[in-house]
């Protein structure tokens, strides 16, 4: 099995937790109680993710060729 890297993005949400989407697979959103909660289901949901992608016959995302770019926003 080929290992596939994805960048993931924790939010701390207002009421507790963190919400976790997994920006290069649309659709593919998590929660976790705590940030190491968040990560495990992270990858729990990218593993039932890609395997749906190969059960349809679709494409496998990847994220070659994307760039990142963190801009700070004053409040």
């Amino acid at each position: 099995m080929k290992i596939r890297n994805y960048r993931i993005l924790l939010r701390k949400e207002g009421e507790g937790g963190y919400t976790v989407i997994v920006p290069s697979l649309p659709g593919c959103i998590t929660y976790g109680d705590t940030i190491e909660e968040g990560i495990e289901m992270a990858r729990e949901a990218i593993e039932l993710y890609i395997e749906s992608l190969i059960e349809h016959g679709e494409e496998i995302p990847t994220e070659e060729g994307s760039n990142n770019y963190d801009e700070d926003q004053e409040s």
